[in-house]
């Protein structure tokens, strides 16, 4: 195609001093010449594309009991809360099990989950092949699970169809929602409607009743944005973002719920952020999710991971007040020390503190579920405690010196061990001054 174009380019030249008649040739040989370069950048795309859906569908096995391979994120992830065994000595090898470079590109992320756990879905009381237990629906849908069977997604069908969660509570004035997402199938003849819909509603079944919603599409042929609304009518609006190789590349979704303020960020990069979105009157406290234009058997969409929290507010002021904070939304790959880049919100913020206030000193604690062994918790515990120390000394710069790190394991829960959403409970990090 490129020998093609230099042809047709070479001819245009030569037929540079032609008449009117001889113009229209010309004209016409430049059109093609256009054209060609065109068709060529076309087909450099599609092919491109259709190499990466196509190693994205070799992970999807067409017997009923169907399961996705384990498809690794940035750096390497495979369930974010789970716990297990690990290799990790002290924060000294903290580059060689976190990925630097990925956690420099969060470094200056700003979303804080919240601090009180309201629910956790990773699908794990659930049968392959059903629809998951703590969750409704106007439609269909089903758990699979990965091929070496560690790992559990929910398939959510389109058609208009609504997802309501009634396990969360009416939710509060202030909370965090995170997911992650695995689109497949999707490539340039994916349609710009291709969208899913982040809702909140006041309406406890399947209608929209008063609502707030942020929605992203999964178009690939252009920078479509996402959409924003509400029920009040006084946003409805595009809001400028190209998250098109995000939405390819199983990202995280967090959204924080301040009030009337909504954010919402796909991976590190916040793309929305609206003070007034969510209506003051009959305030929406009610989740839901939409899926509308997904090609049936072509074009998927899992979700997993589903995490509800109260709060998001700023934990510099409670450190400071209080002298100590605890959380669990610093994430960690499974098994390992290796830290999630989403976690970096958090620990942003106590660098913050420590920067501000250069007198101050901190020990971070970790603490694991009761998953596996306990000696391997309090080992497992210990190493995510240094590499949050390695973060903040390797990305923000605090003097190592200052920080000190211990590891609890499993021996003081905060909640049952028994359900996923009090395992998620007791995962946390603890920041003590000294």
């Amino acid at each position: 195609m490129e020998s093609k174009y230099k042809i047709l380019l070479l001819i245009t030249l030569i037929l540079g001093g032609w008449g009117h008649g001889e113009a229209q040739i010309l004209k016409k040989l430049k059109k093609r010449a256009a054209e060609a370069a065109e068709e060529t950048i076309l087909r450099k795309v599609e092919e491109k594309t259709a190499e990466e859906t196509e190693k994205t569908m070799d992970t999807i096995l067409e017997a009923p009991g169907k399961k996705i391979r384990k498809k690794k994120g940035k750096n390497g992830n495979d369930d974010p809360y789970g716990e297990g065994d690990g290799e990790y000595e002290d924060e000294e090898g903290f580059e060689e099990e976190s990925d630097l470079a990925s956690l420099e590109i969060y470094s200056k992320f700003d979303f804080v989950p919240g601090d009180q756990p309201l629910f956790f879905d990773d699908f794990e009381s659930d049968y392959i092949g059903d629809f998951p237990s703590k969750w409704n629906t106007n439609g269909g849908g089903e758990v699979v699970s990965t091929a070496e069977g560690s790992e559990k997604w929910y398939e959510m069908k389109s058609g208009y169809t609504i997802y309501h969660i009634p396990d969360v509570p009416q939710l509060p004035e202030e909370y965090t929602i995170e997911f992650d997402l695995l689109a497949i199938g999707i490539d340039q003849q994916t349609a710009s409607t291709t969208v899913m819909k982040v809702i909140l509603s006041d309406d406890p079944g399947f209608q929209l009743g008063n609502y707030a919603y942020a929605q992203m599409s999964f178009c690939q042929y252009a920078a479509v944005g996402l959409w924003v609304r509400n029920s009040t009518k006084d946003i409805n609006n595009e809001v400028s973002a190209d998250i098109r190789e995000a939405v390819l590349n199983q990202p995280h979704i967090s959204i924080a719920v301040n009030k009337q303020r909504f954010r919402m960020w796909v991976d590190e990069m916040k793309v929305v952020d609206i003070p007034r979105l969510v209506p003051a009157a009959n305030r929406p406290d009610r989740l839901k999710f939409e899926l509308i234009n997904f090609k049936d058997g072509k074009e998927r969409l899992f979700i997993r991971n589903l995490k509800v929290a109260e709060g998001g507010q700023d934990l510099r002021r409670q450190l400071i007040e209080q002298g100590s904070v605890s959380t669990n939304g610093i994430l960690f790959d499974s098994g390992s020390a290796n830290l999630q880049p989403q976690s970096l919100g958090i620990i942003r913020q106590i660098s913050q503190v420590l920067q501000q206030d250069i007198s101050l000193n901190l020990l971070i604690v970790g603490h694991t579920d009761a998953d596996g062994d306990e000696a391997a918790n309090k080992d497992l515990s210990l190493r995510r405690a240094q590499a949050v120390k390695g973060a903040l000394v390797s990305v923000y710069g605090i003097d190592p010196g200052r920080l000190e790190a211990e590891g609890k394991g499993e021996s003081e829960p905060v909640a049952e061990n028994s359900t996923s959403d009090g395992k998620a409970k007791n995962r946390r990090v603890q920041f003590v001054k000294l």
